[in-house]
Protein backbone atom coordinates (compact mmCIF):
# COMPACT_ATOMS: atom_id res chain seq x y z
CA UNK A 1 0.00 0.00 0.00
CA UNK A 2 2.80 2.55 0.38
CA UNK A 3 5.54 2.60 -2.23
CA UNK A 4 7.06 5.30 -3.52
CA UNK A 5 4.50 6.63 -5.60
CA UNK A 6 2.13 7.06 -2.31
CA UNK A 7 4.21 9.94 -0.99
CA UNK A 8 4.14 11.56 -4.48
CA UNK A 9 0.47 11.07 -4.86
CA UNK A 10 -0.20 12.72 -1.47
CA UNK A 11 1.59 16.09 -1.67
CA UNK A 12 -0.02 16.07 -5.15
CA UNK A 13 -3.39 15.88 -3.33
CA UNK A 14 -2.87 18.83 -0.12
CA UNK A 15 -1.19 21.09 -3.30
CA UNK A 16 -4.27 20.75 -5.03
CA UNK A 17 -6.43 21.68 -2.21
CA UNK A 18 -4.80 24.80 -1.13
CA UNK A 19 -5.74 27.86 -2.85
CA UNK A 20 -3.34 30.66 -3.29
CA UNK A 21 -4.96 32.96 -1.11
CA UNK A 22 -4.94 30.37 2.04
CA UNK A 23 -1.08 30.97 1.69
CA UNK A 24 -1.00 34.77 0.91
CA UNK A 25 -0.68 34.44 -2.56
CA UNK A 26 -2.19 36.58 -5.30
CA UNK A 27 -5.09 34.63 -6.69
CA UNK A 28 -4.95 36.77 -10.06
CA UNK A 29 -5.30 34.63 -13.41
CA UNK A 30 -6.40 31.40 -14.76
CA UNK A 31 -5.55 27.85 -13.50
CA UNK A 32 -5.62 24.98 -15.19
CA UNK A 33 -5.82 22.83 -11.88
CA UNK A 34 -7.09 23.65 -8.97
CA UNK A 35 -4.50 25.04 -5.74
CA UNK A 36 -0.87 26.32 -6.01
CA UNK A 37 1.30 25.57 -9.00
CA UNK A 38 4.06 23.68 -8.03
CA UNK A 39 6.31 26.76 -8.49
CA UNK A 40 4.23 28.18 -5.81
CA UNK A 41 4.62 25.52 -3.34
CA UNK A 42 8.30 24.95 -3.93
CA UNK A 43 8.51 29.04 -3.25
CA UNK A 44 6.51 28.45 0.26
CA UNK A 45 8.72 25.36 1.32
CA UNK A 46 12.16 27.13 0.06
CA UNK A 47 12.91 24.05 -2.21
CA UNK A 48 13.49 24.23 -5.75
CA UNK A 49 11.12 23.21 -8.35
CA UNK A 50 12.95 20.00 -9.64
CA UNK A 51 13.02 18.58 -6.18
CA UNK A 52 9.50 18.98 -6.41
CA UNK A 53 8.74 17.62 -9.19
CA UNK A 54 10.86 14.61 -7.82
CA UNK A 55 9.07 14.03 -5.23
CA UNK A 56 5.38 13.93 -6.76
CA UNK A 57 6.72 11.80 -9.43
CA UNK A 58 8.51 9.49 -6.57
CA UNK A 59 11.69 9.71 -8.05
CA UNK A 60 12.97 10.95 -4.86
CA UNK A 61 11.47 9.34 -1.54
CA UNK A 62 13.91 10.53 1.11
CA UNK A 63 13.14 14.01 1.93
CA UNK A 64 14.87 15.58 4.90
CA UNK A 65 13.36 16.40 8.01
CA UNK A 66 13.75 20.07 7.42
CA UNK A 67 11.78 19.50 3.95
CA UNK A 68 8.72 17.72 5.26
CA UNK A 69 8.55 20.36 7.88
CA UNK A 70 8.83 22.97 5.34
CA UNK A 71 6.35 21.20 3.03
CA UNK A 72 3.96 20.17 6.24
CA UNK A 73 3.89 24.25 7.09
CA UNK A 74 3.21 25.05 3.34
CA UNK A 75 0.40 23.09 2.54
CA UNK A 76 -1.37 24.04 6.28
CA UNK A 77 -1.57 20.12 6.98
CA UNK A 78 -3.29 19.41 10.46
CA UNK A 79 -1.92 16.94 13.16
CA UNK A 80 -2.67 14.37 11.21
CA UNK A 81 -1.87 14.82 7.83
CA UNK A 82 1.74 15.52 9.19
CA UNK A 83 1.82 11.98 10.83
CA UNK A 84 1.00 10.41 7.81
CA UNK A 85 3.61 12.29 5.59
CA UNK A 86 6.25 11.10 8.02
CA UNK A 87 5.03 7.57 8.04
CA UNK A 88 5.35 7.43 4.09
CA UNK A 89 8.43 8.47 4.18
CA UNK A 90 9.44 5.65 6.63
CA UNK A 91 7.21 2.91 5.59
CA UNK A 92 8.65 3.45 1.80
CA UNK A 93 12.40 4.54 2.81
CA UNK A 94 13.45 2.84 6.38
CA UNK A 95 11.25 -0.49 6.16
CA UNK A 96 13.82 -1.96 8.88
CA UNK A 97 12.34 0.60 11.04
CA UNK A 98 8.77 -0.81 10.60
CA UNK A 99 7.87 -3.58 13.32
CA UNK A 100 6.11 -6.64 11.51
CA UNK A 101 2.33 -6.37 11.44
CA UNK A 102 1.05 -8.22 14.58
CA UNK A 103 -0.95 -10.86 14.26
CA UNK A 104 -4.76 -10.09 16.22
CA UNK A 105 -4.53 -11.88 19.60
CA UNK A 106 -7.54 -12.07 22.03
CA UNK A 107 -9.06 -8.84 24.02
CA UNK A 108 -7.36 -8.50 27.45
CA UNK A 109 -9.98 -9.89 29.75
CA UNK A 110 -9.99 -6.33 31.60
CA UNK A 111 -11.41 -4.99 28.32
CA UNK A 112 -14.28 -7.90 28.01
CA UNK A 113 -15.10 -6.91 31.44
CA UNK A 114 -15.07 -2.93 30.81
CA UNK A 115 -17.27 -3.61 27.93
CA UNK A 116 -20.15 -5.44 29.88
CA UNK A 117 -19.98 -2.31 32.84
CA UNK A 118 -20.43 -0.06 30.26
CA UNK A 119 -23.86 -1.08 29.71
CA UNK A 120 -26.43 0.41 29.34
CA UNK A 121 -23.96 2.78 27.31
CA UNK A 122 -23.48 1.13 23.69
CA UNK A 123 -19.95 0.71 23.16
CA UNK A 124 -17.89 -1.93 20.40
CA UNK A 125 -14.18 -2.56 19.91
CA UNK A 126 -12.99 -1.92 16.53
CA UNK A 127 -9.71 -2.91 14.60
CA UNK A 128 -7.98 -0.40 12.02
CA UNK A 129 -9.73 -2.26 9.25
CA UNK A 130 -13.46 -1.22 11.10
CA UNK A 131 -14.11 -5.32 12.15
CA UNK A 132 -16.00 -5.46 14.91
CA UNK A 133 -14.03 -7.23 17.50
CA UNK A 134 -16.60 -6.99 20.80
CA UNK A 135 -19.45 -5.64 21.48
CA UNK A 136 -21.76 -5.54 24.74
CA UNK A 137 -25.46 -5.73 25.30
CA UNK A 138 -26.33 -2.44 24.69
CA UNK A 139 -24.42 -1.77 21.10
CA UNK A 140 -25.94 -4.93 20.22
CA UNK A 141 -29.61 -3.66 20.86
CA UNK A 142 -28.57 -0.51 18.97
CA UNK A 143 -27.25 -2.17 15.76
CA UNK A 144 -28.84 -5.61 15.19
CA UNK A 145 -31.58 -3.97 13.33
CA UNK A 146 -29.87 -2.30 11.26
CA UNK A 147 -28.03 -5.19 9.74
CA UNK A 148 -24.57 -4.48 10.32
CA UNK A 149 -24.31 -7.62 12.77
CA UNK A 150 -25.59 -9.89 10.23
CA UNK A 151 -22.17 -10.43 8.49
CA UNK A 152 -19.23 -12.28 10.20
CA UNK A 153 -17.21 -10.79 11.07
CA UNK A 154 -19.10 -7.33 10.99
CA UNK A 155 -17.26 -4.47 9.57
CA UNK A 156 -18.19 -1.06 9.22
CA UNK A 157 -16.42 0.25 5.69
CA UNK A 158 -18.25 -3.22 3.81
CA UNK A 159 -21.87 -2.28 5.51
CA UNK A 160 -21.03 1.32 4.50
CA UNK A 161 -20.30 0.90 0.94
CA UNK A 162 -21.76 -2.37 0.21
CA UNK A 163 -24.60 -3.08 2.33
CA UNK A 164 -28.22 -0.89 0.82
CA UNK A 165 -29.44 -1.07 4.45
CA UNK A 166 -26.97 1.53 5.41
CA UNK A 167 -28.32 4.11 3.15
CA UNK A 168 -30.95 5.30 4.79
CA UNK A 169 -29.19 4.70 8.45
CA UNK A 170 -26.80 7.63 8.40
CA UNK A 171 -28.84 10.93 7.78
CA UNK A 172 -25.20 12.50 7.16
CA UNK A 173 -24.04 9.37 5.36
CA UNK A 174 -21.49 11.31 2.78
CA UNK A 175 -19.49 12.96 6.04
CA UNK A 176 -19.82 9.05 7.88
CA UNK A 177 -17.99 7.83 4.39
CA UNK A 178 -15.52 10.63 4.04
CA UNK A 179 -14.29 10.04 8.03
CA UNK A 180 -14.22 6.30 7.82
CA UNK A 181 -11.60 6.25 4.98
CA UNK A 182 -9.49 8.66 6.36
CA UNK A 183 -9.36 6.86 8.81
CA UNK A 184 -8.92 3.67 6.86
CA UNK A 185 -5.95 6.04 4.73
CA UNK A 186 -4.26 6.50 8.23
CA UNK A 187 -4.01 2.60 9.52
CA UNK A 188 -2.50 1.70 6.03
CA UNK A 189 0.34 4.46 5.85
CA UNK A 190 1.56 3.05 9.63
CA UNK A 191 4.13 0.42 9.76
CA UNK A 192 2.60 -2.27 11.28
CA UNK A 193 -0.06 -2.28 8.48
CA UNK A 194 -1.09 -5.45 7.23
CA UNK A 195 -1.97 -7.39 4.04
CA UNK A 196 -5.61 -7.37 5.29
CA UNK A 197 -5.99 -3.54 4.92
CA UNK A 198 -4.66 -3.87 1.49
CA UNK A 199 -7.34 -6.21 0.79
CA UNK A 200 -9.74 -4.50 2.61
CA UNK A 201 -9.16 -1.07 0.33
CA UNK A 202 -8.85 -3.64 -2.92
CA UNK A 203 -12.09 -5.00 -2.54
CA UNK A 204 -13.80 -1.94 -1.57
CA UNK A 205 -12.49 0.10 -4.68
CA UNK A 206 -13.49 -2.38 -7.54
CA UNK A 207 -17.25 -3.09 -5.94
CA UNK A 208 -18.28 0.75 -4.53
CA UNK A 209 -17.31 3.99 -6.97
CA UNK A 210 -17.94 6.54 -4.13
CA UNK A 211 -15.05 4.18 -1.85
CA UNK A 212 -13.01 4.79 -5.12
CA UNK A 213 -13.58 8.56 -5.18
CA UNK A 214 -13.05 9.12 -1.87
CA UNK A 215 -9.66 7.13 -1.65
CA UNK A 216 -8.40 8.79 -4.79
CA UNK A 217 -8.81 12.13 -2.41
CA UNK A 218 -6.16 10.81 -0.12
CA UNK A 219 -8.19 12.19 3.13
CA UNK A 220 -6.36 11.80 6.64
CA UNK A 221 -8.05 11.65 9.38
CA UNK A 222 -7.92 9.81 12.83
CA UNK A 223 -11.10 9.73 14.36
CA UNK A 224 -11.16 10.46 18.32
CA UNK A 225 -14.96 12.33 18.46
CA UNK A 226 -17.54 13.47 17.18
CA UNK A 227 -21.68 13.13 16.67
CA UNK A 228 -23.47 9.95 14.55
CA UNK A 229 -26.82 11.00 13.23
CA UNK A 230 -29.01 8.07 12.70
CA UNK A 231 -32.38 6.92 11.26
CA UNK A 232 -32.70 4.09 13.41
CA UNK A 233 -35.45 1.38 11.75
CA UNK A 234 -37.00 0.63 14.93
CA UNK A 235 -37.20 4.00 17.13
CA UNK A 236 -36.50 6.78 14.16
CA UNK A 237 -33.98 9.85 14.84
CA UNK A 238 -31.06 9.43 16.97
CA UNK A 239 -28.40 11.67 17.50
CA UNK A 240 -25.63 9.59 19.38
CA UNK A 241 -22.19 11.54 20.88
CA UNK A 242 -19.42 9.18 19.55
CA UNK A 243 -16.09 8.91 22.04
CA UNK A 244 -12.95 6.67 20.84
CA UNK A 245 -10.82 5.69 23.69
CA UNK A 246 -7.35 3.91 22.18
CA UNK A 247 -6.31 0.55 23.39
CA UNK A 248 -2.78 -0.08 24.39
CA UNK A 249 -2.35 -3.27 22.46
CA UNK A 250 -0.04 -3.63 19.64
CA UNK A 251 -2.81 -4.04 17.26
CA UNK A 252 -4.07 -0.22 17.47
CA UNK A 253 -7.34 -1.14 18.38
CA UNK A 254 -10.67 1.43 19.48
CA UNK A 255 -13.35 1.37 21.87
CA UNK A 256 -16.25 3.49 20.43
CA UNK A 257 -18.63 4.64 23.23
CA UNK A 258 -22.15 6.32 22.44
CA UNK A 259 -24.02 8.48 24.49
CA UNK A 260 -27.52 9.93 23.47
CA UNK A 261 -26.68 13.92 22.09
CA UNK A 262 -30.42 14.90 23.41
CA UNK A 263 -33.40 13.50 25.79
CA UNK A 264 -35.34 12.00 22.62
CA UNK A 265 -32.16 9.81 22.29
CA UNK A 266 -32.19 8.96 25.44
CA UNK A 267 -35.42 7.83 25.62
CA UNK A 268 -35.02 6.17 22.05
CA UNK A 269 -32.41 4.23 23.50
CA UNK A 270 -34.12 2.91 26.58
CA UNK A 271 -36.58 1.70 24.57
CA UNK A 272 -34.87 0.00 22.00
CA UNK A 273 -33.00 -1.94 24.80
CA UNK A 274 -36.16 -2.55 25.94
CA UNK A 275 -37.69 -3.36 22.76
CA UNK A 276 -35.13 -5.71 21.71
CA UNK A 277 -34.94 -7.90 24.94
CA UNK A 278 -38.89 -8.35 24.72
CA UNK A 279 -38.27 -9.68 21.10
CA UNK A 280 -35.22 -12.00 21.22
CA UNK A 281 -33.06 -9.63 18.89
CA UNK A 282 -30.35 -9.31 22.35
CA UNK A 283 -29.49 -12.52 23.28
CA UNK A 284 -26.05 -12.16 24.82
CA UNK A 285 -24.43 -9.74 27.51
CA UNK A 286 -21.74 -9.77 25.46
CA UNK A 287 -20.03 -11.54 21.90
CA UNK A 288 -16.52 -11.77 20.71
CA UNK A 289 -16.64 -12.50 16.83
CA UNK A 290 -13.78 -14.98 15.27
CA UNK A 291 -10.15 -14.68 15.88
CA UNK A 292 -10.95 -12.98 19.19
CA UNK A 293 -12.04 -15.74 21.47
CA UNK A 294 -15.44 -16.37 21.01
Amino acid sequence: MTDRSSLGAFLRSRRERVSPGEVGLPEAGRRRTPGLRREELALLADISVDYLVRLEQGRESRPSGSVLAALSDALLLDRDERQHLSSLVVATTQSEMCPTAVTPSPLPDTIVTLLGRLDPTPAVVLEPSTDLVAWNAAYEALSRPTGLLDADPPNLLRYLFLDPRARPLYRDRPAVARELVAGLRAATTQCSSSSELDHLVGELSVHSDDFARLWAEHEVEVRRRGVERLTHPVVGDLDLLADVLVLSDPGDRRIVTYLPASERSNAALDALSTTTTRTGIHTTLLRVVAGTGR
